[in-house]
């Protein structure tokens, strides 16, 4: 790939992470504006109601925080944009697929060494 068509590349990556950060942030300030994380402070006279809603504001909470986990990842793979890293792979240092990349743009890993690395996890969860 010529280093034209390579800048090409990124800057349209950049655009797709660009437009995750946004998401995420629009998401955080809509919650931060209705001051909770997605309860309206309704008082439930069925039990089963409140569990319901309890249990729909964990999951609200465990969303956020994968989203933040997510921020962060994003704003790595920008800067390693910007610093002329991104696209390599952090563990054997070859190229990463651009398909890879386009579909998971905050990756770090080459798909053969994702595999090996889901391989190990899972060795090590037996």
């Amino acid at each position: 790939m010529k280093q034209s068509e390579t800048r090409t590349n990124w800057d349209e990556i950049r655009d797709i992470l660009e437009g995750q950060r946004k998401e995420i942030l629009a998401l955080s300030e809509e919650i931060i504006a209705k001051g909770s994380m997605g309860t309206d402070g309704t008082n439930f006279p069925d039990m089963s109601d409140q569990a319901t809603a309890e249990q729909d504001q964990s999951l609200n909470i465990r969303m956020r925080g994968r989203e933040q986990k997510l921020l962060v990842k994003i704003e790595e793979a920008l800067d390693r944009i910007a610093g002329g890293t991104y696209g390599t792979c952090e563990v054997c240092e070859e190229p990463i697929a651009y398909e890879r990349l386009k579909a998971r743009p905050v990756t770090t890993l080459c798909i053969d060494c994702k595999t090996e690395q889901e391989a190990q996890e899972a060795i090590e969860r037996e």
